[in-house]
């Protein structure tokens, strides 16, 4: 298999769905915080062509590590929705502040990833969701590691809050598309809510990084 084939053949599927949210497909990685969501969302917009990314940590903050709903829709979903440039400011989890605007123009393929992209509030808008399948505890070791023990405080919250979302708001149920990663690469089955003739299993042999 050649390089970047099988998330090639995985950009082109997603291209050809309908749009969900005015012009744009709006594709969804959700998982655990730690499972390789930002990882696999980069590779998967560079095989969308540049695919913008959204990033659910740029729009949670502090206070709301889950109650960034409605900001995101007023700020992106409602003027792409209209086709129109959405405006939006990025929080800065070192200042605790909202940064500088962006703008985000309609794209074919918008990709969001964070933790809780697939909430119920969000899914009717949405064009695929897909399900980063590494186990809570594993996805949580590495984001420790990666985070040092500095925010071992902030991980002791965080790991409470996300037990109490997804309890409250499940992702993974509703997923078309479960990615699993191996030490070669990614491999993406269908998921409960797949819809006929997705493909069933492609495996992507890119090495990958451990966090």
């Amino acid at each position: 298999m050649e390089p970047q084939q099988s998330l090639e053949s995985l950009a082109r599927e997603l291209a050809a769905l309908p749009p969900s949210l005015g012009p744009v497909r709006l594709i969804a990685i959700d998982g655990h915080a730690g499972s390789g969501k930002s990882t696999f969302a980069e590779r998967l917009a560079d095989a969308l062509g540049g695919a913008p990314v959204l990033h659910l940590d740029d729009v949670a903050t502090h206070e709301e590590l889950f109650g960034w709903t409605g900001r995101l829709r007023t700020q992106v979903l409602e003027p792409l929705a209209a086709g129109r440039a959405a405006h939006w400011a990025p929080y800065d989890w070192v200042e605790r502040r909202f940064g500088a605007e962006r703008v985000l123009e309609p794209a074919p393929a918008l990709l969001v990833e964070g933790v809780g992209a697939g909430r119920r509030a969000l899914r009717p808008r949405l064009a695929r969701l897909l399900w980063m399948e590494t186990p809570r505890e594993k996805s949580w070791g590495r984001g420790r590691n990666r985070d040092g023990r500095e925010l071992s405080d902030f991980w002791d919250g965080w790991e409470r809050a996300e037990l109490a979302h997804f309890s409250d708001d499940p992702s993974r149920p509703f997923a078309h598309t479960l990615v699993h990663q191996s030490g070669t690469g990614y491999e993406w089955t269908s998921g409960v809510s797949a819809t006929p003739g997705t493909a069933p299993s492609v495996t992507e042999r890119h090495g990958l990084p451990q966090a």
